[in-house]
């Protein structure tokens, strides 16, 4: 469900939780999360209630975009070094996390996503975005797992997410990390 304030895109999203929160993305649009006999207009009420947090965040989040624009974007030469890099480290760490998990996959396909780090196809192949090479190993690791999770439970569902931790019990760190610097990885590509 989708409200438009004034000034933010507002999505409630009900779900079997307890509690209400409240997530600010990138984009300064805002996701409620409430429980399902929530209403919208108590939904809406708390967004109220949180305003003075939520203009904390989006400030700090315009500093940040402020900041990433005028960060310098990879060359063509850099873009191309990064893909040979990815060519040659991916492979071993799919195969390596694999093995971890008892899974197999198909291809892997090296490239510069906008939107997704990794991504699993039904058939098993997987693709991985080749600025993770500008990320930490435990970043690029998570993804790798992430992804190879995708052979076991194609979902988000809470037994993928403990499939994850059964192999990277700090996963959260690095998924952290992507929610973080992801925009400005993107940007240096020139998304």
């Amino acid at each position: 469900m989708r409200h438009r304030s004034e000034e933010y895109d507002i999505q409630i999203i009900k779900s079997a939780r307890k509690s209400m929160s409240i997530e600010i993305k990138p984009d300064l649009s805002i996701i409620v999360r409430t429980p399902r006999h929530m209403s919208k207009a108590r939904a809406l009420r708390f967004v109220e209630e949180k305003q003075d947090w939520i203009n904390r965040h989006i400030d700090t989040i315009k500093r940040e975009h402020e900041k990433i624009e005028t960060l310098p974007l990879l060359t063509e030469l850099e873009h191309k070094q990064l893909k040979d890099k990815a060519r040659d480290y991916l492979p071993g760490r799919a195969g390596y996390y694999a093995k971890k998990l008892g899974v197999s996959y198909g291809r892997i396909t090296i490239r510069c996503q906008k939107t997704r780090w990794g991504s699993c196809s039904a058939k098993g192949n997987l693709n991985f975005n080749y600025l993770l090479m500008l990320t930490p190993p435990e970043v690029i690791d998570y993804v790798v797992v992430h992804e190879l999770c995708h052979r076991l439970e194609m979902n988000h569902s809470r037994r993928f997410w403990e499939l994850v931790e059964s192999v990277m019990e700090d996963y959260k760190e690095p998924r952290a990390y992507l929610k973080k610097y992801g925009a400005v990885l993107m940007h240096r590509a020139g998304y």
